[in-house]
């Protein structure tokens, strides 16, 4: 197979997850406009956040439990599952109130979880060589369709509706390129099912465990730094004086999409340099950025910028990684099993960090320090990653670069 259909695969499947993915944050770039619609109280407004992870959670570990990508082709798992989302993202219009929404966000994201890890495991099928910069482009493409929603809604003066609609119409064209374009590559894997009376094994293996705390602390703060940073900027250009107006979402979208382009890096330093030492590297600096771009609030905006988009590279890059730690060098009659519950955790997680950080606004009485909560996320990752480093299973890490 050639090179040339490989790397046009992996563009094609790049460009339906970003189309696809809009509708993850749809709401959420819009949800000022949406409080006011439906006169949503703050514990409603925190459900709207949470509702897409929750259901994304319950997707992922029910689509493994019962095998769908392994009884369905990728591509029309993928492809079924993104036309369901753009119903779901659109009955958003025809919501009568917040309790509505929520349903109808919880049901994306079950929806989404058809559409995320059936590409990852579709586009592996394409890579031996360069699969740690395929999975990096993929999550790549998540990163840049989760950051779209608040490109359009920075045009300025767009109806909330726009969004929805607009987000609809590209998973729906995702949907349509995906059956009609996609295939399978010549590289399938073994069926790796999910039993959940493995998941006792699974807890007893080392490589497992350590790389699934890296992956929990990581997620502690990913998706939570996403869910609540347009909130923040908003907050950061009022502290100035600044009209925040769209500028917010525009801001938003350029530190959200920063991560895009380095997952790309990332993974192919991983592949170079090692998957626990990027892992390690990308936390670290991730942690500082976290604990202080609180402080920011006080300084030329050019500088939070440089804080922000930093931090929006690095909180996503590192994505990739832990998944593939675990293929490498976990026990491989685990698998399934391992992935599925290390997925299942971490979006779990974020349910509970997306909650805590408008809990620690209210407590506190400004979103400038709320950011220090994520803190302890990629300190125990970073930690958990330099531990994995050092187990003699490591070897096994991308053909000995741990």
């Amino acid at each position: 197979m050639s090179a040339e259909k490989s790397l046009s695969t992996l563009l094609l499947l790049c460009l339906c997850v970003v189309l696809s993915m809009t509708t993850w944050f749809s709401a959420t770039a819009v949800m000022p406009q949406l409080q006011a619609y439906w006169n949503v109280t703050p514990q409603q407004s925190t459900w709207l956040a949470i509702s897409v992870q929750l259901g994304f959670a319950i997707g992922a570990v029910g689509s493994a439990a019962f095998s769908l990508s392994d009884l369905v082709p990728p591509r029309i798992l993928m492809a079924v599952s993104s036309a369901a989302v753009a119903m779901a993202n659109l009955g958003i219009l025809f919501a009568p109130d917040a309790s509505s929404g929520i349903v109808l966000r919880t049901l994306t994201g079950v929806l989404l979880a058809g559409v995320y890890p059936p590409a990852l495991k579709l586009i592996s099928t394409w890579f031996r060589k360069g699969r740690g910069v395929a999975l990096g482009s993929v999550i790549g493409a998540l990163t840049l369709g989760s950051a779209m929603p608040h490109a359009i809604n920075a045009f300025g003066g767009l109806d909330w509706r726009i969004v929805i609609v607009t987000t609809t119409i590209a998973s729906l064209l995702a949907a349509f390129l995906m059956i009609v374009f996609l295939r399978d590559g010549p590289y399938p894997f073994a069926k790796t099912s999910f039993n959940p009376s493995q998941i006792k094994q699974a807890l007893a293996n080392r490589v497992f465990v350590l790389g699934t705390l890296g992956y929990l602390g990581h997620m502690w703060e990913l998706y939570a730094m996403w869910t609540w940073l347009l909130f923040f900027v908003k907050a950061r250009l009022v502290s100035s004086d600044i009209d925040s107006g769209y500028m917010a979402s525009l801001l938003t979208f350029l530190i959200i999409a920063a991560g895009a382009p380095a997952c790309i890096i990332a993974g192919a330093a991983a592949d170079r340099i090692g998957r626990t030492a990027m892992t390690f590297i990308l936390m670290v600096i991730s942690g500082t950025c976290a604990a202080t771009i609180g402080f920011t609030f006080d300084v030329p905006l050019w500088a939070f910028m440089v804080i922000g988009i930093i931090w929006g590279a690095t909180v996503v890059a590192d994505s990739a990684q832990f998944s593939t730690i675990v293929t490498e060098a976990g026990d491989p009659r685990l698998v399934g099993t391992s992935l599925t519950v290390q997925l299942g955790a971490g979006y779990a997680l974020t349910v509970l960090a997306i909650w805590l950080l408008p809990m620690a606004e209210a407590w506190l009485g400004s979103w400038q320090w709320v950011f220090l909560f994520l803190v302890p996320g990629p300190v125990i990752g970073a930690a958990a990653m330099a531990a994995l480093r050092r187990l003699p299973e490591a070897t096994r890490i991308a053909h000995g670069r741990r």
